[in-house]
């Protein structure tokens, strides 16, 4: 689908390839999570062949090496389960001892719409896993970013079906009503806040933290989708969905174009800052949130 560019110049159909164009990131280095399929492993190509030396971190070791092999590309390869708490410190720990100032860290990886309530530690995986997950690791790793260093946090427009409290800071384990698309969009909303959060929170003052919706593009994050969903998903695709190098496009502007080097605390779409939902832009829900992620991080072991 054609859709103009924005003031940028940047728009729709913009690619990775193009958001990054004559930027040279030679001597940089970015941690990204999720790197080994879908718009991850499109974002450590382009990184890779920019000159950035790239930290995959994955699941496992395994997954994360072979997504650095996959496009041939120079970094370092860490096991980060987002969903453990052991698996996500242990990765700060061996983030730290690389002695790597880092310029971005990208947190990319995401699971989406599971079709059954899941636990693990105690509360609903999705919210656990992209928020949570992610929180450790970005607080963890504050004092290797750079005086200049971006964090990019990927959300998505489904935020907005978030349910009506905006964070159901009392139903986290989901056992006072789960609903696959409103538990997603309620960790797509944690996502929004804490990157709007963290822009105020940041050490230094020209560290910034934004958050962004790539597009709808057929990746790897749909599995848990129902058959007959991603049966609709794959009929439609070729006239209303991004591709993967469109879809990684605004990661990729974020986290090197200089345009933004001093944009924080904002959410984008399309490589250009667009306005969230109501409850994305609340700052007492961010704060909120913030001292609950918090409280829950000390909690977990």
């Amino acid at each position: 689908m054609l859709k103009g560019a924005g003031p940028n110049g940047f728009g729709y159909s913009t690619t990775a390839d193009q958001a990054t164009a004559g930027i040279d990131l030679s001597g940089k280095t970015f941690l990204l999570t999720g790197g080994h399929s879908g718009l991850g492993a499109e974002t450590l190509r382009v990184l890779a062949e920019q000159g950035a030396h790239v930290i995959s971190a994955a699941r496992n070791l395994e997954k994360a090496q072979a997504a650095l092999d996959l496009v041939g590309a120079v970094g370092s390869a860490v096991a980060c389960e987002l969903s453990e708490p052991a698996s996500v410190r242990q990765c700060i720990t061996t983030v730290a001892g690389m002695g790597r100032t880092l310029d971005g860290i990208i947190c990319n990886a995401g699971i989406m719409a599971l079709p059954k309530l899941t636990l693990q530690h105690g509360y609903e995986l999705q919210f656990l896993t992209n928020h949570i997950g992610h929180f450790i690791l970005v607080m963890g790793l504050l004092d290797r970013l750079a005086e200049r260093g971006r964090v990019v946090i990927v959300s998505s427009s489904a935020h907005t079906a978030a349910p009506k409290d905006g964070i159901q800071f009392d139903n986290l384990d989901g056992k006072k009503g789960y609903a696959p698309w409103k538990n997603y969009g309620q960790s797509k909303l944690a996502n929004i806040l804490f990157a709007k959060q963290l822009a105020k929170r940041l050490p230094k003052k020209e560290q910034t933290a934004n958050a962004l919706h790539p597009g709808v593009i057929p990746t790897n994050l749909g599995r848990h989708l129902s058959p007959v969903a991603r049966i609709a998903l794959s009929m439609v695709s070729p006239l209303f969905l991004k591709s993967a190098s469109q879809g990684a496009s605004t990661q990729c502007y974020l986290a090197a174009h200089p345009d933004v080097a001093s944009v924080s605390g904002a959410y984008f779409k399309d490589c250009n800052e667009v306005q969230p939902s109501t409850y994305a832009r609340d700052e007492g829900l961010a704060e909120r949130l913030w001292s609950k992620s918090e409280e829950i991080v000390a909690q977990l072991k």
